[in-house]
C-alpha cells in the first residue's frame, strides 16, 4: 500500500534542511536506511535509519544540507547491500543523484527490494525441461540442444501460453557461461511474482563454430555466404511444430515470437520477415545489421507485413553504427508507409554490447510485446 506521506515530524523549518520521502510497494515492514556518499556508503547505518510514516511510506530529513556533497549520491536498503533496492524488474539501479543546494525536498519511489541477496522470489522460478540434447535439424544435417522454460504453475492447469522462441540458449540461464548470461530463468521469476510470466521460453542453443554461418540470413552479405535461410526454416517449420505438439502453446502468429541479440537479432529480423505467418513478435537487440545493411528493402518493396510488433534495442556505448543503424531500420518501414509494423525502440545511452544489458532489457521488451494489451503501440 503506498500514498501521500505526511510531513515528517522531525522537519527543520527553514531552507537549510533537506527532507527525503520515500514510497514502496513491496514492502516487507523491515526499516529503510539511506546509504551514500555522505556516510561513507555505511549500510545499516542507524543515524541513516528513515522514519516510518505508515504503510510503505517512509522519510528522512537531513536538518542542515549545507554539510551535505554538492552532488550527493545515495541509495536505499533494508539493512544491508543484500536487500537494497532494485527497479520493477528486478534489475539494480544507479545512484541517486541530488543536488541538495537545490531542493528542500525529493520524493522517490521503490518498487522492488532485492532479499537475502536474491532479486527474485525461488517460488516463482520457471520450470526447465530439455527437451533435447540433441534435435534434429533435418535442414542443416546437425543437431542441437533445445530446453523450454515453462511457467512456475504450468502443471498446475490447463491453460495455453504464448511462444517466445530465443536463439543462443547457452547465453539465457547457465550462470557458468563464459560471457554472462541472460538471467532469462531469474526475471521470468520476477515477471511472474507480478503477474507478467505467462509464457512459454524456447531456448535454441547456437551451432558454436557455426553460429556465425547459421545466423547469416543469405549469400549477399558482408560475411559471406551463410545457412540462414535453412536455419530459419528450420524454427518456423520444424521446431515451431514440434513444440505446438508437445507444450499447451497459443499457436496463432499473434501469439508468437523470435528474438536474439547481435547477430541472433539479425537472424530474428530475417525470420520475422521471411515468415511472417509465423511470427507476430521481434524481440531484437544489438542487431548485426551491418551485415546486411538492406535486409528490409526486399521485403519493403515485395511483402505486405502482417500486424507485427518490433521491440528494438541499442546501446550508445556498442559500435558508432548500432544506434544509427537501428533508427534507419525502423524509418524505413516508416517511411514506406508500413502502420501494421509497431515499433518500440529503446536506446540506452550507457548501453554495452553483452548479456547482461540484454538480459536487463528483456523483461522490459518481454512486457511489451506479450502483456501491454491496452497500450497502444506505436
Amino acid at each position: 500500500m503506498t500514498g501521500e506521506i505526511p510531513s515528517p515530524q522531525h522537519t527543520t523549518k527553514g531552507s537549510q534542511s533537506l527532507s527525503l520521502r520515500l514510497s514502496t510497494t513491496k514492502d516487507s515492514g523491515e526499516p529503510v536506511y539511506l546509504a551514500g556518499n555522505f556516510n561513507g556508503w555505511k549500510a545499516g547505518d542507524e543515524a541513516y535509519r528513515m522514519k516510518e510514516e505508515g504503510p510503505g511510506l517512509f522519510s528522512f530529513t537531513f536538518k542542515d544540507k549545507s554539510l551535505l556533497p554538492g552532488q550527493m549520491e545515495y541509495k536505499y536498503h533494508r539493512g544491508g547491500w543484500d536487500s537494497v533496492e532494485l527497479d520493477e524488474y528486478g534489475n539494480t539501479v544507479p545512484n541517486r543523484l541530488l543536488e541538495p543546494h537545490k531542493v528542500k525536498e525529493a520524493l522517490d519511489h521503490v518498487p522492488r527490494w532485492r532479499k537475502g541477496g536474491r532479486a527474485y522470489d525461488p517460488a516463482f522460478l520457471p520450470e526447465i525441461q530439455v527437451i533435447s540434447e540433441q534435435f534434429e535439424i533435418p535442414q542443416l544435417i546437425k543437431t542441437r540442444r533445445i530446453a523450454a522454460l515453462l511457467p512456475y504453475d504450468y502443471r498446475e492447469s490447463d491453460k495455453r501460453y504464448p511462444v517466445l522462441y530465443l536463439q543462443d540458449g547457452q547465453n539465457l540461464f547457465d550462470d557458468y557461461a563464459p560471457f554472462g548470461n541472460w538471467a532469462v530463468d531469474k526475471k521470468l521469476a520476477v515477471m511472474a511474482e507480478r503477474g507478467i510470466g505467462d509464457i512459454i521460453i524456447i531456448s535454441i542453443d547456437h551451432g558454436e563454430k557455426e553460429r556465425i554461418a547459421e545466423f547469416t540470413p543469405s549469400s549477399r552479405t558482408k560475411l559471406g555466404s551463410g545457412d540462414g535461410k535453412k536455419y530459419v526454416r528450420f524454427l518456423a517449420d520444424t521446431l515451431k511444430s514440434y513444440v505446438d505438439k508437445h507444450f499447451r502453446t497459443l499457436p496463432e502468429r499473434e501469439h508468437t515470437g523470435i528474438g536474439g541479440s547481435s547477430m541472433g537479432g539479425l537472424i530474428s529480423i530475417y525470420a520475422g520477415l521471411m515468415y511472417p505467418e509465423v511470427y507476430g513478435k521481434l524481440m531484437v537487440f544489438s542487431p548485426s545489421l551491418w551485415v546486411m545493411p538492406n535486409i528490409h528493402f526486399h521485403f519493403l518493396n515485395f511483402h505486405d507485413p502482417q500486424d507485427t510488433d518490433i521491440y528494438l534495442y541499442g546501446g550508445e556505448e556498442e559500435s558508432a553504427n548500432m544506434v544509427p543503424n537501428i533508427r534507419r531500420f525502423q524509418e524505413a518501414f516508416q517511411e514506406a508507409g508500413k502502420a501494421s509494423v509497431k515499433f518500440r525502440l529503446s536506446v540506452d545511452p550507457g548501453g554495452q554490447h553483452n548479456e547482461a544489458r540484454w538480459g536487463e532489457e528483456f523483461p522490459r521488451a518481454a512486457e511489451w510485446l506479450f502483456f501491454k494489451k491496452n497500450e497502444t503501440k506505436k
